[in-house]
């Protein structure tokens, strides 16, 4: 059962932007974050959205990087500017769904982002 669906990656210059979605369904998200995987590397979290609306990210991505959510709850974005060539990755979507009074964790998919000239 897909729970959660990452869109929005893709191949971009460096110094440009992209804007990755995290779609949740049947569920609206408690609190999520945004991990990504270089080939050969660990799983990293790059930033995280708390229930209370905090915001935290990675000292590789501060300033650069912004992750929301929409009003209904239901998808978390990050806005991704200025990328460098280090920031290609598989980035995944990890929320806390919230349904029917029960809480679930779940990852999405993944999607390629890839910067490169």
């Amino acid at each position: 059962q897909v729970r959660l669906a990452e869109s929005g990656g893709g191949l971009v210059q460096p110094g440009g932007s992209l804007r990755l979605s995290c779609v949740a369904f049947g569920s609206t998200i408690y609190a999520a974050a945004w991990y990504r995987q270089a080939p050969g590397k660990q799983r990293d979290l790059v930033a995280e959205l708390t229930s209370e609306g905090t915001t935290n990210y990675a000292d590789s991505v501060k300033g650069r990087f912004a992750v929301s959510r929409d009003s209904a709850k239901t998808t978390v974005f990050l806005q991704m500017n200025d990328l460098k060539p280090e920031d290609t990755a598989v980035y995944f979507c990890n929320a806390e769904l919230y349904s029917d009074y029960t809480m679930t964790n779940s990852w999405g998919q993944g999607t390629q982002v890839t910067v490169s000239s």
